[in-house]
């Protein structure tokens, strides 16, 4: 074991947390964070996100977000801490099954208890039906994905926030 660990901490890859360092953010994955002038947090160049540092326990904390995001340093990449809300996150992943099931199935007991008088080429209630299965699920993705803070999303909402901003 202590061949393990005296390898590990000589490898040029492998490096504790600490305030003199830049790592990449765990959030965009694409920006460096570093310290903050006069101050024991840290801050992307990239998102703009800032975070506190255990140095002890080597984690980081998003300060400011709602959401409680964590991450484990291991030496080499970012780990999430995974926090304890179960119970939340089954309450979500059921409610946006219901938003994504029901109004749809909505619309298409309609349609199917009150079918179209004229008969046409195409079908306008199965169309709208599917077209409110799209939309809702949509909808749906896009607050799991701002909900979970998936480091692609966020890569690519803060690209476009900078294009935009660059054309301004």
């Amino acid at each position: 074991m202590s061949r393990s660990r005296s390898l590990s901490t000589t490898s040029p890859d492998h490096r504790t947390l600490d305030y003199g360092g830049n790592y990449i953010c765990p959030v965009c994955r694409h920006g460096n964070i570093a310290t903050l002038a006069l101050m024991d947090a840290f801050a992307c160049n990239f998102c703009h996100h800032l975070f506190t540092a255990n140095l002890e326990q080597q984690t980081l904390h998003a300060a400011d977000s709602s959401q409680p995001m964590a991450w484990r340093w291991t030496g080499r990449t970012w780990r999430s801490v995974h926090q304890k809300m179960d119970d939340i996150t089954g309450l979500v992943w059921f409610i946006a099954l219901v938003l994504i099931i029901f109004p749809p199935a909505i619309i298409g007991l309609c349609a199917y208890m009150f079918p179209p008088i004229s008969s046409t080429s195409w079908n306008f209630p199965i169309l709208w039906t599917g077209l409110t299965f799209l939309v809702h699920t949509s909808l749906v993705s896009w607050l799991l994905v701002e909900y979970y803070q998936v480091p692609a999303y966020i890569a690519l909402k803060t690209q476009l926030r900078q294009v935009v901003n660059s054309h301004r």
